[in-house]
């Protein structure tokens, strides 16, 4: 992993703790670990929240009717990597 997409992992990790009041660190969120069910445990209205942050922050649209969601939001390293593909900010 570069050390750019480092950078954006742990940026992306941190926006995912602080919207979600997660009572973890961002560095205890591992890169490959699911984030929905048992790895991080997010749910649905976690996966909403994220998205809408995500949203915000990054400048592009993360729409509930996307066909890739679940791969988009399967892991951390998964959601960085289409953040870094289609970020406007």
């Amino acid at each position: 992993m570069s050390e750019a997409s480092m950078e954006l992992n742990n940026e992306v990790a941190g926006l995912i703790v602080s919207a979600l009041n997660l009572d973890i660190g961002p560095e205890e969120i591992q890169p490959e670990a699911p984030l929905y069910g048992e790895g991080l445990g997010l749910d649905s209205i976690d996966i909403l929240e994220v998205a809408l942050v995500v949203s915000k922050h990054y400048g592009f649209q993360l729409r509930a009717d996307n066909a890739d969601n679940v791969g988009i939001f399967s892991s951390l390293s998964s959601l960085t990597r289409h953040i870094a593909a289609n970020r406007t900010k």
